[in-house]
């Protein structure tokens, strides 16, 4: 791995959903997440992480360094074990005789996950299941942070009912030939996150490098291209913008930045139904010295 990021980042993503479910809420049915007080709608960062992490594992599959901890594939204990296996741990006594000898165990435990599984170098983790809590190599920070996603507009759930043309016992084929359902979506909605790329958590906790952001750039930008469903429609990213920072630290705050990302809906458009309807503005004349602005390609 080569040597950690030394520029921090801040970032806008726009992206939207036709005719789909964004991200069903399992306390209300399943249906769209939305705001009761103001209708916008939401889309949490665990559903954006969840996609970034299925689109590296899905290009990255069997390389070293890019396994997935946080993976449907594989259980938390499993994903452990094999830094046991790297310290040369067979069981759980030789790891309680290891931790007596070595004060330094569970950091090494941390360094070795955050080097093989990407998820936990880019966001982190809390990882004190391991080997049912034998060994706690704590909570890792990482340096990659997501805000939930808000729709630009409020969004108008809607519930349909369906109809297939299946059964499921002997008993109900001798009485109907179809089955009803309902399906949960939104005409339209664009929706706006926003994220954060610590150099300073990079360089001191998970070793975050320049390959790995370019890396989350591009995943970013395909999240959805590898994750199509009938339930969520058509879902694409429609904007990456990106704010460099020339320092570790950075030089201006984050939500000053974002301010500057303005999304519009045309004043001809009474309901936004396509990307079209919008229009992205960046007030680059206000852009903070030591700042610099890139539009990703998406």
């Amino acid at each position: 791995m080569s040597e950690a990021i030394k520029n921090r980042y801040d970032f806008v993503i726009l992206f939207d959903c036709e005719n789909g479910n964004p991200n069903g809420d399992p306390d209300a049915g399943n249906l769209p997440r939305v705001d009761p007080e103001t209708q916008m709608g939401l889309v949490t960062d665990v559903c954006l992480k969840r996609k970034i992490r299925n689109y590296i594992q899905a290009t990255k599959e069997g390389e070293q360094g890019y396994e997935i901890y946080i993976s449907d594939k594989s259980t938390l204990n499993a994903s452990d074990q094999k830094a046991l296996e790297y310290l040369g741990i067979s069981d759980l006594k030789e790891l309680k005789e290891v931790k007596k000898k070595d004060s330094k165990a569970d950091s090494k435990i941390r360094d070795f996950m955050c080097k093989n599984f990407f998820d936990i170098r880019t966001f982190g983790a809390v990882m004190t299941t391991f080997v049912k809590g034998a060994l706690n190599s704590g909570q890792v920070t990482g340096p990659v942070q997501l805000t939930f996603a808000k729709s630009v507009d409020p969004i108008f759930p809607q519930e349909i009912a369906i109809t297939r043309v299946a059964v499921t016992t002997e008993a109900d084929a001798e009485t109907k030939t179809n089955t009803m359902g309902r399906k949960a979506f939104i005409p339209y909605g664009l929706y706006r996150a926003e994220g954060f790329v610590s150099a300073n958590l990079a360089q001191k906790v998970t070793g975050f490098s320049e390959e790995d952001l370019e890396l989350l750039w591009e995943a970013i930008a395909n999240m959805f291209e590898l994750d199509h469903s009938a339930s969520r429609g058509k879902m694409a990213v429609r904007e990456l913008i990106v704010f460099k920072h020339d320092s570790v630290f950075g030089n201006a705050p984050s939500h000053k930045l974002f301010d500057l990302v303005k999304v519009k809906k045309h004043e001809d458009v009474e309901f936004p139904r396509s990307y079209g309807d919008y229009s992205v503005t960046i007030d680059e004349e206000a852009l903070p010295a030591g700042v610099e602005l890139q539009r990703k390609d998406v």
